[in-house]
């Protein structure tokens, strides 16, 4: 089946599994607007760093569902590109082997950002010999009580490399207006992610996470071809 044969239809014709994360996301977008007072869901369910009191492993899983309360356009973005090439992908692996893919590179993207992390992390420790000191803590105050990661930015991720490496020449619409082909699109985000992390540009997102994303869906898809594994 190639990307022009497929024409995504009506709600009740969307493939199973991205029809759920649909779900699954708005449901969760909706309770922790409606009663984040009441029940903190943002406390629970987003990726926080192991030395953080709020850190619980399912966390893992749960960060992928959870978004932005104050920015709209974190979860219309990411759940736009889950049904475009989430759509694609699941009807052509199929809802188990999808599944697997979309969870796994959400897991890549969880330790991308967590090893970034650590690495700063141990930079602010050995720069302060140990110490618990006010400076300290000033700095440390993101990995102890800050915010946590969340999005299914990083799954989106993989799910762009997956598209690009399966259909390089397809063209995608940058800005809804530019032609560019899938495999330049997601090259060119991928660096200026890459340089956004590095120079600390866009504080606040997750650009290695999404890195992390990216790498797992390309290598997995790599797998998939050579060993022709589905991983379930």
């Amino acid at each position: 089946m190639s990307y022009q044969e497929f024409r995504p239809g009506r709600f009740n014709q969307i493939p199973l599994v991205v029809k759920n994360i649909l779900i699954i996301n708005v449901i969760l977008y909706a309770a922790n607007m409606l009663f984040s007072n009441v029940l903190p869901l943002d406390k629970y369910l987003d990726l926080y760093f192991f030395k953080s009191h709020y850190f619980k492993p399912h966390q893992f899983i749960t960060y992928m569902f959870m978004h932005s309360k104050t920015d709209p356009t974190h979860i219309i973005f990411n759940m736009l590109a889950v049904y475009m090439f989430g759509s694609i992908l699941e009807n052509l692996w199929g809802s188990k082997r999808f599944l697997n893919f979309y969870i796994l590179c959400g897991l890549g993207a969880a330790a991308a950002q967590y090893a970034v992390d650590f690495y700063h992390y141990r930079e602010i420790i050995n720069s302060v010999g140990g110490t618990l000191s006010p400076e300290m803590d000033s700095q440390l105050k993101y990995y102890y009580d800050g915010g946590g990661t969340l999005g299914a930015s990083g799954a989106v991720f993989g799910l762009l490399a997956a598209f690009a490496m399966m259909f390089p020449n397809t063209y995608l619409y940058l800005y809804f207006a530019i032609p560019i082909k899938a495999k330049y699109f997601v090259l060119g985000y991928a660096v200026i992610e890459f340089f956004s992390g590095s120079f600390g540009l866009e504080p606040g997102v997750a650009h290695f996470a999404h890195l992390g994303g990216a790498a797992v869906g390309a290598i997995i898809v790599l797998i998939w071809r050579r060993n022709r594994s589905n991983f379930y």
